[in-house]
C-alpha cells in the first residue's frame, strides 16, 4: 500500500507544549515595562503639578490687578455694581435706516 502524503499540518512541532515553565526573560521584560510606565506617569505627574501652581499664580495675579483698578477707580473691592441711574429711555425696539 502507498503511504499518504505528508504536508505542513503533519509536522509535529514543540509548540505551545513549554507553556507552563517560569522564563526569567519574561519576569525582566516585565519589570522593565512596569518601570517605565512609572517614568511617564512621575513626569505626567509633576506637569500635572507645575500647571496648578501656574494656574494659581495666574489666579492670584488677576485678584491683584482687578483690585489694583478697584482702587484707581476709588470704589471698594466689596462693593456689587450699581446699575446706572435715571429712567431707562426705550423705544420699544431697534430701527435700521437703509
Amino acid at each position: 500500500m502507498a503511504e499518504p502524503r505528508r504536508s505542513l499540518r503533519d509536522i509535529r512541532t514543540l509548540t505551545g507544549k513549554v507553556g507552563g515553565a517560569f522564563h526569567p526573560y519574561k519576569a525582566y521584560l516585565r519589570i522593565s515595562h512596569i518601570e517605565m510606565e512609572k517614568a511617564k506617569m512621575t513626569r505626567e505627574s509633576e506637569a500635572a503639578r507645575q500647571r496648578i501652581v501656574d494656574i494659581a499664580t495666574r489666579l492670584e495675579e488677576i485678584e491683584a490687578e482687578k483690585q489694583n483698578l478697584l482702587a484707581t477707580m476709588g470704589e471698594r473691592p466689596d462693593a456689587a455694581p450699581q446699575p446706572p441711574s435715571g429712567p431707562r429711555r426705550s423705544t420699544g425696539g431697534f430701527k435700521v435706516r437703509y
